[in-house]
């Protein structure tokens, strides 16, 4: 049976043609102009994937992108003309899969459809849970998703998490912004360093004693990040 797609964009010409060129790829597609009714359709058939827009009339984007998690937990596009780095990684903060900025190129796009719904539908391994890890005074628990500094717990997203265990598996050691983006972010990502920079720039305002003046965290610049160990 084809994939089940719902197109959330209040621009009629952009539904339009998003529906019949994801239709011509093979899917299904029912489109809404708002959020709102866009959760009502979801009610009545959950899709397997939402291409959502982030700039909609009525509840926005991100709201819309709290209650499909919430109610669905089903894989999220955002579709993007705002161009600015906030919006788009808050939303994948907020729990966004994926994201595509405005004006896109149609096999650029159903590139990230093919990618989101190929990693929903296979599952995981299972792996027994890691030791935890430390890096000075910087305590990683993997299995309890739990952080240290100093003693001190600190509250990471799990984007946050992730990156900060990806630069801690290798301390000391310079890591390419493009290798941070594949291997937390998924291949998808590379080309994209300003979703690397905005949570490197969250991450120091959690485990730094100063943000500004990092001493844990540090920039190696036109190359990428280390995790050098303090306290020690």
């Amino acid at each position: 049976m084809a994939r089940y797609i719902l197109v959330v964009d209040d621009d009629a010409l952009m539904r339009r043609s998003l529906a019949f060129n994801l239709g011509q790829a093979g899917y299904r597609v029912s489109t809404a102009a708002d959020a709102e009714d866009a959760l009502g359709i979801a009610r009545l058939e959950l899709p397997d994937l939402v291409l959502l827009d982030i700039g909609l009339p009525g509840m926005d984007g991100l709201d819309a992108l709290r209650q499909f998690k919430l109610q669905f937990n089903v894989p999220v596009i955002f579709l993007t003309a705002r161009r600015r780095e906030l919006d788009e990684v808050l939303g994948l903060e907020l729990g966004a899969d994926d994201y595509v900025s405005k004006p896109f190129d149609l096999d650029v796009l159903l590139a990230h459809v093919k990618a989101v719904l190929r990693r929903f539908e296979q599952p995981a391994p299972r792996q027994e849970p890691a030791a935890p890890l430390s890096v000075g005074d910087l305590t990683i628990d993997p299995a309890a998703h739990k952080v240290t500094v100093v003693g001190r717990a600190v509250d990471l997203s799990p984007r946050e998490f992730d990156l900060l265990y990806t630069l801690a598996l290798e301390p000391g050691r310079v890591i390419p912004v493009d290798d941070l983006l594949g291997r937390v972010w998924g291949a998808e990502f590379i080309g994209e360093p300003q979703v690397v920079y905005v949570h490197v720039r969250w991450l120091r305002e959690k485990i730094e004693a100063d943000p500004n003046h990092p001493e844990r965290l540090l920039t190696v610049r036109g190359v990428g990040y280390k995790l050098e160990p303090r306290g020690t």
